[in-house]
């Protein structure tokens, strides 16, 4: 109990501790806040009245009725505990005398008051309870599920500014389990009570018409230390009435007055909101808040012959309660609509041997009435034809429309009819349509020629194909310009070779033989040609007899003709050096009027060729050197032998082939280089080299020096390309002098052609730009310098002695004229 007590304490001590943050004053409003069902030691001081003057007398506390509060200066406190439930708060007044007033004080008296508030502060103290002890509810058959049926209201006294008095409502336990223990389902915050997705699916009265649910509802937001109670909710299936009404059926154009009312839904449970849905044209239909479904306008069957209605069913939230029904409106007919064609006007044929009763057409007219009833039966009638005569050529059939020949025959009738057809419905509502009816011509006469044979007709050989060689007509007696007077004309016999073709002007039927090959009269000189003639199309009547068939006759006219040569180029090759006299070529050619044939040549200027007048064989006159021109090109004229001016030529082109008779040459000047002694890097002597053969035998030419050690020791040939090869140092240093390096260089022939050389080379001592500083030491047994100038002085000096004898001569003797005189010159060979 001490240790109590000293809690208690304590507890009033933190009060009072809080209570003093509200300063209160003289004349200001004290407010504080008091814990409801306090069970410490009494009298409980609950706050301490501040900023009272030390001088104060005769304090009253008044505005307690229950005698609840005391004050012990300058303490407020109670004397038992306080009930949120039976009274939220107190309104206090605090007065009492002052010896001095304050300053804003006037008044003689000098008492003063203020006013405490004392609000109870709850504490969670109370158990819910369900506010209808016997809960009952009742669910629809076809209710949707989230959709509540009833709501579960309880009550907790306590602060509901607080959480004491936010309450969870659950689902404990559901009596019977059938046909599943999930049928349905409480919303915790605000307890209403719903079918589960399992429980709408499922719900079925017969099998379960009564439910028992245990429901529970905490306080404390459902915590864990909450206080609560337990219920029992007893709910009912029930069937309900919501169910698609009948079909209904109604007369299109009804002639109203509108609104109309054609059918009627009610949901037997909460109250509902209906409305409409479905394919059909705004505010066509509408229901009202009793269910009453209206038609508002006449209906059409020829736009839409029935309505599929949709019919909703909502709370006033707008949650859909259960699942919408189909009200199905059917449109019956009215006779309203005339038959009409499909088209206005229609095209057909009929052949002029057509029987009696041929159908050439029928017309269809359509009506938009209902077709299960007799509105939409139609009859046909011909009511007219253009030309009018003859008459009774067709009829229609009244019920299917089929129009069909009436007449024994068509023959000798006009070309075309324009015929007018009314169809018509029971009720005399009508349309029509015309129809064109062609007279086709059918093929009952076949084409025949005035006259069995035509020509002869003369062409000369020399013709150009596409030339003209006659032309024939067969007439037809058919209708112009169609298929039945159309002429097809083919060439039965005499054409084997396709020489000739035919051309046929379908504005006339007439037909051309055009010359489709070049002719010969020396080959064919006449062409008996068999002509037939037929339609396209079959004869339908009659038959193709001999008027349909002629024979045309063609001589063809000769013309003397030049040769012909058998090929426009000759290739010919002949080996370079071969002897002369050789034929090489034997040029062939025809006359075809068998005239003798001479030839000759034209553009052999140097007369290496020849060719045989009349044999025409091509022959070498001397040898030919590959070197000196490897291609020949020449013509060889054919001439007629009878008619000079009719000719034929040919190019022939001669290949001479090469033959290795050619030795390699070393090309170029080498007598001012020279090479350094100690050897330089990469210094060498470039030797060029030629040999006038073909790739053949000249392409690659080898370099190589004499088999001798010391020329190997000392030289070294390094090849560059085919024709090019360095000459360098072999050793790094050699003495300087004239040295004659002998070397070979060789063909790429088999067996190759060569040249030996003996080639002088100057080794010097260089400075250091690469020249040459000591003169070379002169070879042995050449010429010095001393010497060639020696040498040059005395040749002068004779010439000169010779010219003085000359002109002394000439000085005695008459002058003479001047022979012109002329010097070969001959080029000079090297023998190798």
């Amino acid at each position: 109990m001490a240790v109590q007590g000293v809690a208690q304490l304590l507890f009033t001590a933190l009060i009072l501790s809080t209570l003093h943050t509200f300063m209160p004053c003289f004349g200001v409003n004290v407010k504080i806040g008091v814990p409801e069902n306090y069970d410490g030691i009494f009298p409980w001081y609950l706050a301490k009245l501040q900023n009272l003057p030390s001088n104060f007398t005769d304090l009253v506390l008044t505005g307690d009725d229950e005698g609840i509060f005391g004050v012990d200066a300058p303490f407020l406190f109670a004397i038992k505990p306080l009930d949120r439930e039976k009274q939220p708060s107190y309104s206090l007044q605090v007065s009492f005398r002052s010896s001095e007033a304050p300053q804003n004080i006037r008044s003689p008296v000098h008492r003063q008051s203020f006013t405490v508030e004392v609000c109870v502060i709850d504490k969670n103290d109370n158990v819910p309870t369900f506010i209808e002890e016997s809960m009952r509810g009742s669910v629809q058959l076809g209710l949707l599920k989230g959709i509540p049926f009833m709501q579960v209201e309880a009550l907790d006294r306590d602060d509901r500014n607080t959480p004491h008095a936010e309450l969870r409502f659950s689902l404990m336990e559901q009596t019977p389990r059938i046909p599943s223990s999930q049928m349905f389902f409480i919303d915790s915050i605000n307890g209403e009570v719903s079918l589960t997705e399992e429980g709408a699916s499922t719900l079925d009265p017969e099998m379960c018409g009564r439910y028992k649910l245990s429901v529970m509802v905490k306080d404390m937001a459902g915590r864990s230390n909450a206080f609560f109670t337990t219920g029992i909710v007893t709910v009912e299936v029930t069937g309900n009435s919501w169910a698609s009404p009948d079909p209904v059926r109604l007369q299109e154009n009804l002639p109203g007055p509108y609104p109309i009312p054609i059918s009627q839904v009610k949901w037997s449970g909460s109250q509902a909101v209906y409305s409409l849905d479905g394919e059909f044209p705004e505010m066509l239909f509408t229901i009202s808040r009793e269910g009453v479904i209206y038609l508002n306008a006449p209906l059409d069957r020829e736009t839409q012959d029935q309505f599929q209605i949709s019919i909703v069913v909502e709370r006033p939230d707008g949650r859909q309660i259960a699942k919408p029904v189909e009200l199905r409106v059917m449109v019956g007919d009215a006779n309203d609509n005339r038959p009409t064609f499909p088209q206005s006007q229609y095209h057909t044929v009929v052949k002029e041997l057509a029987a009696r009763g041929t159908e050439i057409l029928t017309v269809q007219a359509a009506d938009n009435d209902d077709p299960k009833t007799d509105n939409v039966r139609i009859f046909y009638r011909l009511v007219g034809q253009i030309p009018e005569s003859p008459r009774a050529l067709f009829r229609v059939d009244r019920d299917s429309g089929v129009i069909s020949v009436q007449a024994d025959s068509m023959e000798g009738t006009a070309p075309q009819y324009t015929l007018t057809i009314t169809a018509e419905d029971a009720k005399g509502l009508n349309s029509s349509c015309t129809v064109v009816v062609t007279v086709q011509d059918e093929n009952n006469n076949p084409p025949v020629f005035s006259q069995h044979e035509y020509g002869p007709f003369h062409i000369s050989e020399e013709a150009p194909v596409g030339t003209t060689v006659a032309a024939v007509v067969a007439r037809d007696a058919d209708v112009r310009g169609g298929d039945s007077w159309q002429v097809d004309y083919r060439l039965e016999s005499g054409n084997e070779e396709e020489v000739f073709m035919l051309v046929t002007d379908r504005q006339t039927n007439e037909v051309s033989l055009v010359l489709a090959k070049v002719l010969d009269f020396e080959r064919e000189s006449e062409y008996i040609l068999v002509l037939s003639a037929q339609n396209p199309v079959a004869l339908v009547r009659g038959r193709y007899g001999p008027s349909s068939t002629a024979t045309v006759s063609i001589y063809v006219d000769d013309v003397n003709e030049g040769p012909i040569l058998s090929q426009s180029h000759y290739e010919v090759t002949v080996r370079e050096g071969e002897e002369p006299g050789r034929v090489i070529a034997t040029i062939r050619g025809y006359d075809p009027d068998s005239h003798p044939i001479r030839y000759s040549l034209q553009g052999d200027t140097k007369k290496y060729f020849s060719i045989g007048k009349y044999s025409g064989e091509l022959k070498t006159v001397q040898a030919l050197d590959r070197e000196e021109n490897s291609t020949y090109t020449m013509e060889v004229i054919a001439v007629d032998g009878r008619n000079s001016s009719l000719s034929a030529s040919t190019l022939v082109t001669v290949h001479i082939l090469d033959v290795n008779d050619n030795s390699p040459v070393l090309v170029g000047d080498y007598s001012w280089k020279y090479l350094c002694t100690p050897l330089w890097e990469g210094q060498a002597l470039v030797l060029a080299s030629r040999d006038s053969d073909g790739p053949q035998h000249g392409g690659r030419l080898n370099f190589s020096l004499r088999s001798d050690v010391t020329v190997r020791r000392n030289w070294k040939l390094t090849p560059i390309n085919d024709t090019h090869t360095n000459l360098s140092l072999n050793v790094p240093y050699l003495a300087p002098e004239v040295y004659m390096v002998p070397f070979t260089i060789s063909d790429s022939s088999s067996p190759p052609r060569s040249t030996f050389i003996n080639l002088p080379v100057t080794v010097c001592t260089c400075n250091v730009r690469g020249n040459c500083k000591i003169a070379a030491k002169p070879l042995e047994g050449m010429p010095t310098i001393q010497s060639a100038v020696g040498t040059l002085l005395g040749t002068f000096a004779v010439i000169g002695i010779i010219l003085i004898i000359v002109f002394v001569r000439l000085s005695y003797q008459n002058p003479k004229e001047q022979k012109k005189s002329s010097q070969e010159r001959v080029p000079l060979k090297i023998s190798i």
